[in-house]
């Protein structure tokens, strides 16, 4: 069992089949948030690139239907993941997702598909 905490970044669907709705993207994100205490029970560290994303692109005027959005989303995602230790790929068809599993790849870090793959520092919490 390895002492220190990984940074693991959790990828899967945000604006992918959404059309730009912004209930759907809303409901997106909260299915990756709530990957977000599995992964911290486990004894790791949890970041969805969203989370710095979104007030990356607020901050320029701009939201995820900008086009703006497609110069911040997939780049802060691929410059977090020079930070992280491994990827959470949840299900669902995703660009910016696949993209975040071919760089960890690439990168030699571990893509999990389940929380239950993740290596626990400690006995895990119940939620």
């Amino acid at each position: 069992m390895n002492d220190k905490p990984m940074l693991i970044l959790i990828a899967g669907p945000y604006r992918s089949g959404t059309d730009g709705d912004p209930q759907s993207m809303a409901a997106n994100l909260a299915r990756l948030e709530a990957a977000a205490w599995p992964v911290f029970a486990a004894g790791h560290l949890p970041v969805i690139g969203e989370w710095i994303a979104l007030p990356v692109l607020r901050s320029a005027g701009a939201g995820p239907t900008d086009p703006l959005a497609d110069q911040v989303l997939y780049p802060t995602a691929e410059r977090l993941l020079a930070h992280c230790d491994a990827v959470l790929r949840l299900p669902g068809e995703s660009t910016g997702a696949d993209q975040d599993v071919a760089t960890a790849r690439r990168r030699g870090l571990p893509v999990y598909h389940g929380v239950e793959e993740i290596p626990a520092r400690g006995p895990r919490r119940a939620a």
